[in-house]
């Protein structure tokens, strides 16, 4: 299968080939080709599509070991309010069941730094947890700060014991909320600092910490996505066609009632899949995925929730 931008995206039925409780209401899923071939490379921060089911795509960040190119891990916590993503990989997806996949994907990457400030709130600790093995290999400066709301409901905390006095647990129940001036004080300026977690955390992050430090994941969208805007044009350079988007349709929608085959998942601009060149325009971004210098660029935009600041856009589509 092509992405957006025309690379090609892996796609495949894989098995589950491991089924384990990580902690309180959080499962683990070890993934593997059923054939024994290996998966496609990644790096700590990416994240896989699982297609679970006709409009039931969900994202999951690989918590594995990136070296282990035959088994890929996901972490899935378990959400009673949630869209019935969570609610499928508990329920129905168990060991020897096949679910498929795409991707990997990464647009939290482990930026190379001497020093690193960890911070994860639940389940988020599942894109971090690869980012300190890679960041103890580069022989780099580190510490962690992870936060849940009970001691039981924190994912992989027996892997993280080996770490030592760098990581510091902080179940709410025992400590209260996690104390994010301690853990960023002193920040020098060659230190990058991770945090992945819950929206409010990472709302708070963001107040706290040097814009150009701070690298965040989010698994929601960070503010309500304005809607609607002007009418403008959108030309599919590759397809060579365009199109009119109107107000209140999105150009991800557009683009697909005009019969262009483009990847897509959240529909909400937090994932990334619809990530797409823009070779003319400026784009109005409204995703919660892209950096700040990323968007002063231009050079792409999230076609399911971004719009366009003029009246045209040229897109490599």
């Amino acid at each position: 299968m092509t992405g957006s931008a025309g690379e090609e995206t892996y796609e495949a039925e894989l098995i589950v080939g491991r089924r384990e409780f990580a902690a309180d209401g959080v499962v683990a899923l070890s993934l593997r080709h059923p054939l024994g071939a290996d998966l496609p490379p990644w790096e700590p921060g990416a994240h896989i599509d699982v297609l679970l089911g006709p409009g039931l795509e969900r994202q999951y960040s690989l918590c594995g070991d990136p070296a282990d190119r035959g088994t890929w891990r996901i972490a899935v916590l378990r959400e009673p309010d949630g869209r019935g993503g969570s609610a499928h990989v508990h329920e129905r997806l168990g060991e020897g069941d096949t679910v498929r996949v795409r991707g990997p994907r990464n647009h939290f990457p482990l930026v190379p730094a001497p020093r690193y400030r960890f911070v994860a709130g639940g389940v988020g600790i599942t894109p971090i947890l690869p980012m300190l093995a890679a960041a103890e290999a580069a022989g780099a400066e580190w510490t962690l700060l992870y936060g849940g709301r009970t001691r039981g409901s924190m994912a992989f905390t027996g892997e993280l014991r080996r770490y030592g006095d760098r990581v510091t647990l902080a179940p709410q129940d025992e400590t209260g909320m996690l104390d994010l001036p301690s853990a960023l004080a002193g920040l020098r300026a060659d230190t990058l600092v991770y945090c992945c977690g819950p929206g409010p955390l990472l709302d708070a992050m963001e107040e706290r910490c040097p814009e150009a430090s701070l690298r965040v994941e989010r698994f929601r969208p960070k503010d309500q996505q304005p809607g609607g805007g002007a009418e403008f044009e959108v030309v599919l350079e590759r397809s060579g066609r365009t199109v009119t988007v109107a107000p209140d349709v999105s150009v991800l929608d557009t683009v697909r009632a005009a019969g262009v085959e483009v990847l897509y998942s959240c529909a909400e601009g937090t994932c990334g899949t619809c990530e797409t060149e823009v070779l003319e325009g400026t784009p109005d971004h409204r995703d919660s995925v892209l950096t700040d210098e990323e968007r002063e660029a231009g050079g792409t935009m999230l076609i399911c929730v971004s719009r366009c600041l003029g009246g045209r856009l040229v897109l490599d589509l």
